[in-house]
């Protein structure tokens, strides 16, 4: 991740992992949420991972798909 500090860092893992666990816990696959939200595996598994930085929209359409507010997204 280029030009990104360690907090920021730190910060899209711990969102990637909350969007993980969520979706762990509602047997949702990586693959259906991915389709659900009109993205590939591979960049839903970079968000999960915290290796990307997603847009407010691509979060608002994980959370709508997983069923939970934005802000639950970021109760880390």
């Amino acid at each position: 991740m280029k030009n990104r500090g360690i907090a920021d860092e730190a910060y899209l893992k711990k969102l990637g992992t909350r969007i993980r666990t969520i979706r762990k816990e509602k047997n949702i696959t990586q693959v259906a949420l991915s389709y659900a939200c009109d993205i590939e595996k591979q960049n839903m598994r970079r968000i999960e991972a915290g290796n990307t930085n997603p847009t407010i929209l691509m979060l608002k359409k994980i959370s709508e798909h997983l069923g939970v507010t934005l802000s639950e997204l970021f109760d880390f």
